[in-house]
């Protein structure tokens, strides 16, 4: 029998409200919730969220496309494969984080981003699969996250490619533009940084799993403190 003290019962609660059931193995939830940064600097905390976010990845992308399958039976390879990035993108993970109040679950001791609500929440998906299978893990993702959380039709309209605007952008106001990128790897994890440069001066710093989604996450950085600035 495993006992469990007041901190923890709390903690059971809040997270079967979150979840809509209740679940089995708290400590799987409190690693997913964990940062790196956390466990680096407490030496009581064994593992960060990083592993669970790897596999809580996998298991996204496998609902996110089941469900697009059925739910596009006519769609070909092409369009099934766009939605499906836009859907499980670095953004949308943020935002789907944010819309179930994560931020206020996380456990960091670095400067906060918004990057660590989507990590938390692969994370999050990640737990749920081992904690009670795939079942109800697809049933988590489809219940409690497609259908309140994501319009599919405004989903479509979204341009997201947005190093093909950049490239627009230079050549329409004929700035040069170049991306500095860094590769860094970490217990297995690899992760790229990539500096936008505009007439050789940083504007924007994007992180991602790949060179490519870096530079997309800075060009959209970019065009997002851009627009501010003109309104």
């Amino acid at each position: 029998m495993v006992f469990i003290n007041q901190k923890d019962k709390q903690f059971k609660k809040k997270l079967k409200m979150l979840l809509g059931f209740t679940p089995g193995n708290i400590f799987l939830y409190q690693q997913a919730f964990t940062h790196k940064s956390k466990a680096d600097h407490n030496q009581s905390i064994r593992q960060s969220n990083e592993r669970l976010e790897f596999l809580g990845d996998s298991i996204l992308d496998a609902v996110v496309t089941n469900y697009l399958y059925k739910k596009y039976a006519n769609a070909d390879e092409g369009f099934l494969t766009k939605l499906r990035s836009k859907t499980v993108s670095r953004t949308m993970l943020n935002k789907l984080g944010k819309k179930i109040g994560l931020e206020n679950w996380l456990q960091y001791s670095d400067k906060f981003s918004s990057a660590m609500i989507g990590n938390a929440f692969e994370a999050l998906i990640g737990a749920i699969f081992l904690d009670k299978g795939f079942k109800k893990t697809e049933q988590f993702i489809v219940d409690k996250i497609i259908l309140p959380y994501i319009d599919f039709d405004t989903l479509l309209q979204t341009e997201n490619d947005y190093k093909s605007k950049l490239v627009e952008y230079s050549q329409q106001e004929k700035i040069p533009y170049e991306f500095e990128c860094e590769e860094k790897t970490d217990k297995n994890k690899t992760q790229y940084f990539c500096s936008l440069k505009l007439n050789r001066k940083i504007v924007a710093t994007g992180t991602g799993r790949s060179k490519k989604q870096a530079e997309q996450e800075a060009s959209r950085l970019f065009f997002e403190k851009h627009s501010k600035s003109d309104t």
